[in-house]
C-alpha cells in the first residue's frame, strides 16, 4: 500500500481524499496557489506545498510544478481528483514515466473517452446506445449552423475536451448555433486550453442519468447503481440524488451492462461513471465517460456503503476488488445539494468575498433517523476566490426512503449558516418544498421551468405568513422585554411592555403579509392571537444576538435564521427572505402614511453583475445596438458571461476596457 499521496487539486475534493487516506493510515500532501495558502486542504494534509500564482493556469495546470512537489516530498501516488488535470492523459503519462502511481484509470482510457467525439465512437462499437449527432470536428460557426441544421433543433454545442458544464450550449435556431459555436470555443479554449466543437441533437423533456463503475487491473469491472442528476443550472449539476426515482429495475441493470460494456471496451481500471440522457419513455443515450471521480459521489457512497476513494487508492495499488456485483445492493435513500457561492436572486451570478459566518449542519445520525453528511473546503473567516469553481459545500441526507431524505435536506439547509457572500441555500430550499421535485417528475429543463423568470425567493403563504408573524412578534416582545429590564435597572422604574402589535413582512420594497396581533402569556405558555380568532400555540428560546433559532408555533418545529437590521427583524425559513417590522397598532397606521422609496434608474446603464475579468467589449461610443445585441463578455469562476442589450439604444459611453477587474454593478456603458 502506498506511504504517501499528493492530491493535485484543491478545495473540498481535497479535504474527501484526506479524510480517507487519514482513515488507512497514508499520509497526504497538499499542493497550493498564492490564493489557497490558507485553505483547509492545506491545513489537514500533512505537508503541502506551493504551486504558483491563483490562476489554474499556473498553478494547479502545470504539470511540472505537480511533478516537482511530488519529487520534493517523496510522495508515491497522486490523486487527482475532479478537474484540474484529472482527465489529462499527459498527466498521467508523465507520473507514469516518472515511477509514481495515478490514482486513476490508464492513460489509454483517458484518452479515449477524454475525447467525446471518439468515446461515442468506441460506445456505438461496443453497443451503448447513442445520441444523434455530428462526430466530426467543426471548424468554424457557419459550419456549425449548417450541421446544426441538418441534425435538426434543437442542438447541444459540446467542447469536445470538456466537462462540468464548460463548453456547452443548447441551439434553438441559426443565430444561437453560430453564437453558442463560438462562447462554447472561447469557454473550452479558456477552461481546458482545447477549442475543439461537436455537435448532437438536444433530446426534448431529458433526465440526466449516470452509472457508476468500478473496477480493478485483474478484469473485475461492476456498476455501483445510478444517480439522478436532472436538476442542472447552466448544464452545471446542482441538486443530486440516489437512486433515480424514474429507472425501474430492468433499466438500471441495462444502463448498468452497458456501462460496463463501455469501461472493457477501453480496459478501464478505478472509479468512472458513463452519464446517460433518459427520455420520458426510458429510452438511453450515451453522453460521455468522466474518467474520475465524480462531484456528486457521496450519494453513490450513502447508498452502498461502498468507500469510492478507498477503492480507488486500493485499486492503483494494485489490489483486487473484494466483492462483486452480486454484493451490490442499493439501500435507502440519499440527497445532495450544491451549496455555491452564487447570488439566485442575480440569475445565479458568483459571488465572491469572505466567509464571516460558516456553520454546517451538525453531520451524522439525526432524530428522525436520517443521516447527514457535509462535503467542504472552506471555514468561517475564509475567501471564496474569483479564480476557482464557486462550490463552497456539498450538503447530503440518506434515509429509509426518498420524502425522508428530502426532509432532512430541508431542514438541514434550514440550520445551515452561511454569510458574507451571496449563495444558493435559498434556492434549495424552495426545491425542497416544491410538489414537483418531491413527486420526482424531473428533467434537466426543471430550473427554467419552474423558475422561467428567474428566483426571487419564496413568498410565503397565508399560513406561513402568519407563523412568520408570530415569531417576529416572539423576537420583538424578548428585546422589548430586555430593553425594559435594563431601563428599570438603570432607572429603578420598570415600564410595562405592550401585548399588542401589528406585523408586516416585507420582501424588498413589496408588503407581503400583514396581521395584527396579541400576545397573551400566561402559566400555560404563550399564544398568538389573531384578529380573525384564530389562536396559536408559541415557543421559541431565541435570545438577543443569536443568529439561528428554534421556535415552535402552532405543534410545528420551526429553524429560523433571525437577524436584526435597524429597527426591523429579518427572518429567513425554507427559501423565505422576510423583513419584519412590529409596531404598535398607531404607529402602524402612521407608517401607512409614509412615501416609499423608489430605488435609482440604472436602465440606461450597463452594469457588471459579477464579480470578473472584462474580456470583450464590442461596441464604441456612438454605435446604435439593437435588442439581444452582443455589448460585453465577462469571466468569472471559469465561466463565460455574455451580456446583451435588452432594447435599441445609443451608446454614450465606455467605461471599461477588456482585461479589466469589474466588482458587481459597476459600470460597462451608458447609454443615451
Amino acid at each position: 500500500m502506498f506511504k504517501k499521496i499528493l492530491i493535485a487539486n484543491r478545495g473540498e475534493i481535497a479535504c474527501r481524499v484526506i479524510k480517507t487516506a487519514r482513515k488507512m493510515g497514508i499520509q497526504t500532501v497538499a499542493v497550493y496557489s498564492d490564493a489557497d495558502a490558507n485553505a483547509l486542504h492545506v491545513k489537514q494534509a500533512d505537508e503541502a506545498v506551493h504551486i504558483g500564482p491563483a490562476p489554474s493556469a499556473q498553478s494547479y495546470l502545470v504539470i511540472d510544478r505537480i511533478l516537482e512537489a511530488i519529487r520534493k516530498t517523496g510522495a508515491d501516488a497522486v490523486h487527482p481528483g475532479y478537474g484540474f488535470l484529472s482527465e489529462n492523459a499527459a498527466f498521467a503519462a508523465a507520473l507514469e514515466k516518472a515511477g509514481i502511481a495515478f490514482i486513476g484509470p490508464p492513460v489509454k482510457a483517458i484518452e479515449a473517452m477524454g475525447d467525446k467525439i471518439t468515446s461515442k465512437k468506441i460506445a456505438a462499437e461496443a453497443g451503448v446506445s447513442t445520441v444523434p449527432g455530428h462526430m466530426g470536428l467543426i471548424g468554424d460557426a457557419e459550419e456549425a449552423v449548417r450541421i446544426a441544421a441538418s441534425i435538426g433543433y434543437p442542438v447541444m454545442i459540446k467542447a469536445s475536451a470538456g466537462g462540468g458544464g464548460k463548453g456547452m450550449r443548447i441551439a434553438w435556431n441559426d443565430d444561437e448555433a453560430r453564437e453558442g459555436f463560438r462562447s462554447s470555443q472561447n469557454e473550452a479554449k479558456s477552461a481546458f486550453g482545447d477549442d475543439r466543437i461537436f455537435i448532437e441533437k438536444f433530446v426534448t423533456q431529458p433526465r440526466h442519468i449516470e452509472i457508476q463503475v468500478l473496477g480493478d487491473q485483474h478484469g473485475s469491472t461492476l456498476y455501483l447503481g445510478e444517480r439522478e442528476c436532472s436538476i442542472q443550472r447552466r448544464n452545471q449539476k446542482v441538486i443530486e440524488e440516489a437512486p433515480s426515482p424514474f429507472l425501474d429495475e430492468e433499466t438500471r441493470k441495462a444502463m448498468g451492462e452497458q456501462a460496463v460494456a463501455l469501461a472493457r471496451a477501453v480496459g478501464y481500471f478505478s472509479a468512472g461513471t458513463v452519464e446517460f440522457i433518459v427520455d420520458g419513455e426510458r429510452n438511453f443515450y450515451f453522453l460521455e465517460m468522466n474518467t474520475r471521480l465524480q462531484v456528486e459521489h457521496p450519494v453513490t457512497e450513502l447508498v452502498t456503503g461502498v468507500d469510492l476513494v478507498e477503492q480507488m487508492i486500493r485499486v492503483a495499488a494494485g489490489e483486487r476488488l473484494s466483492f462483486g456485483q452480486k454484493d451490490v445492493a442499493l439501500t435507502g435513500w440519499a440527497i445532495e445539494s450544491r451549496l455555491y457561492a452564487e447570488d439566485p436572486y442575480r440569475n445565479f451570478l458568483p459571488s465572491i468575498g469572505r466567509l464571516s459566518r460558516y456553520r454546517p449542519p451538525v453531520e451524522g445520525l439525526q432524530d428522525s433517523g436520517a443521516i447527514l453528511r457535509n462535503d467542504t473546503g472552506v471555514f468561517e473567516g475564509g475567501e471564496i476566490s474569483m479564480y476557482y469553481d464557486p462550490m463552497i459545500a456539498k450538503l447530503c441526507s440518506w434515509a429509509a426512503d426518498r420524502i425522508t431524505a428530502i426532509d432532512a435536506m430541508r431542514d438541514a439547509l434550514d440550520a445551515f449558516e452561511v454569510e458574507g457572500i451571496g449563495h444558493n441555500l435559498p434556492f434549495l430550499s424552495a426545491v425542497m418544498d416544491q410538489q414537483r421535485f418531491r413527486s420526482g417528475q424531473l428533467t434537466t429543463a426543471y430550473i427554467a421551468e419552474e423558475f422561467p423568470d428567474g428566483f426571487s425567493g419564496v413568498k410565503p403563504a397565508p399560513s406561513d405568513g402568519r407563523k412568520l408573524a408570530a415569531i417576529a412578534v416572539l423576537v420583538h416582545q424578548a428585546l422589548e422585554e430586555r430593553a425594559t429590564w435594563i431601563s428599570g435597572t438603570l432607572s429603578k422604574r420598570r415600564r410595562m411592555v405592550s401585548r399588542d402589535w401589528v406585523v408586516t413582512l416585507s420582501g424588498g420594497t413589496e408588503m407581503l403579509h400583514e396581521e395584527a396581533i396579541t400576545l397573551d402569556a400566561s402559566a400555560d405558555g404563550a399564544f398568538i392571537l389573531f384578529a380573525d380568532g384564530e389562536r396559536l400555540a408559541a415557543a421559541g428560546g431565541w435570545l438577543p444576538g443569536q443568529s439561528l433559532a428554534d421556535f415552535h408555533i402552532g405543534g410545528e418545529a420551526m429553524m429560523v435564521k433571525v437577524d436584526r437590521t435597524g429597527s426591523a427583524i429579518r427572518l429567513r425559513w425554507r427559501g423565505m427572505d422576510v423583513t419584519a417590522r412590529v409596531r404598535s397598532p398607531r404607529i402602524a397606521e402612521l407608517a401607512r402614511l409614509m412615501p416609499v422609496k423608489v430605488p435609482p434608474d440604472t436602465s440606461k446603464m450597463l452594469l457588471c453583475p459579477m464579480p470578473g475579468v472584462i474580456t470583450s467589449v464590442t461596441v464604441e461610443a456612438g454605435d446604435r445596438v439593437e435588442a439581444g445585441q452582443t455589448l460585453a463578455t465577462v469571466e468569472a469562476m471559469k465561466m463565460e458571461n455574455v451580456l446583451k442589450a435588452e432594447r435599441q439604444g445609443l451608446v454614450k459611453r465606455v467605461a471599461a476596457t477588456p482585461g479589466q477587474s469589474l466588482g458587481v454593478d459597476e459600470l460597462i456603458l451608458e447609454f443615451e
